[in-house]
């Protein structure tokens, strides 16, 4: 099986955590919108008391496990398609 989506994802979590990284996103809006473990951890503690290395690592883990669900919902979708079950 290829992993397109999991790439691709993982690219986009590298993204983010790089834009966020170079200051071009001085008051972290696209961080935050996009980063789904930044969600979280705000909820329990204020997120800049955590380590931003950890927050990048996580946003990036994050978006490639989004992307290798998505690789195994889409090959299970084309095995089904594969074999069809009968209609009874």
């Amino acid at each position: 099986m290829r992993y397109p989506v999991t790439i691709v994802a993982t690219l986009i979590g590298i993204a983010i955590s790089l834009f966020n990284s170079t200051g071009y996103d001085p008051h972290n809006m696209v961080f935050f919108m996009f980063s789904i473990p930044s969600w979280i951890v705000d909820l329990f503690v204020d997120v800049h008391e955590v380590n931003v290395l950890l927050m990048y690592a996580l946003t990036v883990i994050t978006w490639a496990l989004l992307g290798f669900v998505a690789d195994i919902l889409i090959a299970r979708g084309r095995e089904s398609e594969r074999h069809p079950r009968s209609a009874r």
